[in-house]
C-alpha cells in the first residue's frame, strides 16, 4: 500500500512536525511498509483464539500489606494554610 505525497504532508500538518522535501519519499516508503504490516496482521484468522490480558499467564505475587510510616497528619496539617475535620482544604480552581 502506498501513501500519496499530500497525504504525507498532511499528516506532517496535523502532526506538527516538519520533514523535508527529500525526507517525504523515504516518509512515504516507511509508512506504506507500516501499513502493509497491519494488512498482513488484519489477514489472519483469529477465531477460536481466546483474548488474553497479558501474553504470561503469572501470577503476580503480592507483599504484606504493613504500615512502614508513622503517621504524621498532624505534622503536615500544622503547617497547611487552611484545614477542616483532617482534611487539607484547597481553592476552587474550576467552575
Amino acid at each position: 500500500m502506498s501513501i500519496e505525497r499530500h497525504e504525507i504532508e498532511k499528516l506532517a500538518t496535523l502532526s506538527r512536525i516538519a520533514i523535508n522535501e527529500d525526507t517525504i519519499s523515504q516518509m512515504s516508503q516507511r509508512l506504506g511498509s507500516v501499513l502493509e504490516l497491519v494488512d498482513q496482521l488484519q489477514a489472519v484468522d483469529t477465531k477460536g483464539v481466546e483474548a488474553m490480558s497479558h501474553p504470561l499467564q503469572a501470577i503476580q505475587r503480592l507483599r504484606e500489606d504493613e504500615v512502614s510510616e508513622v503517621n504524621q497528619r498532624e505534622a503536615f496539617q500544622a503547617i497547611a494554610p487552611d484545614t477542616e475535620d483532617g482534611l487539607f482544604l484547597v481553592p476552587k480552581v474550576i467552575e
